[in-house]
């Protein structure tokens, strides 16, 4: 199978497995159940990248890291559980699975498969909905690590901010239309947003770095801090916006 089938195939079975482990283990509870969901959905996804692309390197969130040799070429970037805190509430569903393939530090292909609903992927990517009609743009931001400069962003702009859980939940209510825009800011690495940013591309949404310079993946330490997906319409505006916050910090 191609690149894209092999992305949504394994992020649907980790998906699937973290379902049924948070239903059939009914003895873990709080951190013990999102450990072990961490550490099963990376066992599974590095297995079968093992057997379906033994000469790929993986960076998991739950590995070890991978060479700096190996960072340049065909590199899996996978999340085998974003949003670990949902996870173990067993009434959240805000959770996603993330697999994206970069390949000379660009991004090839992905897949998001979220705790309900349709996965994403590039591999059969639904173009975005039509705007919908909205007072003002709603943007996507975390949950739990809510950083200033979203709130700076809603002095600048008149937006609307709305919490969510996982990365890849926040990208698919871009690609949805549930919401207009997700910016993050600080505490991110790769395998945070890869898939995300693959799905939302592939959808035709805009996807960047805040001050608008290009993401690019395979970087020592793994760390892309910053992030803005949006309709492609308002990527001005809010690339606008978010650099007026920053000149007046």
């Amino acid at each position: 199978m191609d690149d894209h089938v092999l992305a949504r195939r394994l992020a649907d079975s980790a998906r699937d497995l973290l379902l049924r482990l948070r239903r059939e283990r009914t003895d873990l509870e709080g951190a013990e159940l999102g450990r072990e969901g961490d550490r099963r959905a990376h066992a599974l996804l590095v297995s079968a990248l093992g057997e379906h692309r033994p000469e790929d390197a993986v960076l998991s969130e739950e590995g070890d890291g991978v060479p700096d040799g190996a960072r340049s070429g065909r590199l899996w970037i996978v999340d085998p559980l974003d949003g670990t805190r949902e996870y173990r509430d067993r009434e959240r569903h805000d959770w996603a699975v993330h697999v994206a393939l970069a390949d000379g530090g660009e991004l090839v292909a992905g897949a998001v498969a979220p705790a309900s609903g349709r996965t994403h992927d590039t591999a059969d990517p639904a173009p975005l909905p039509e705007p919908r009609r909205r007072t003002r743009p709603r943007v996507a931001v975390s949950r739990s690590h809510r950083p200033p400069l979203v709130d700076a962003l809603a002095e600048v702009l008149d937006v609307e901010l709305v919490p969510m859980g996982s990365a890849g939940v926040k990208a698919i209510a871009v690609c949805t239309g549930a919401v207009d825009a997700y910016v993050h800011d600080g505490g991110q690495y790769e395998w945070d947003s890869a898939a995300p940013v693959a799905v939302a591309r592939a959808a035709g949404a805009h996807a960047s770095r805040v001050d608008g310079s290009p993401l690019v993946y395979g970087n020592r330490g793994a760390s892309i801090p910053d992030l803005l997906i949006c309709r492609p319409e308002l990527a001005r505006a809010l690339l606008d916006a978010l650099s007026a916050t920053r000149a007046t910090k």
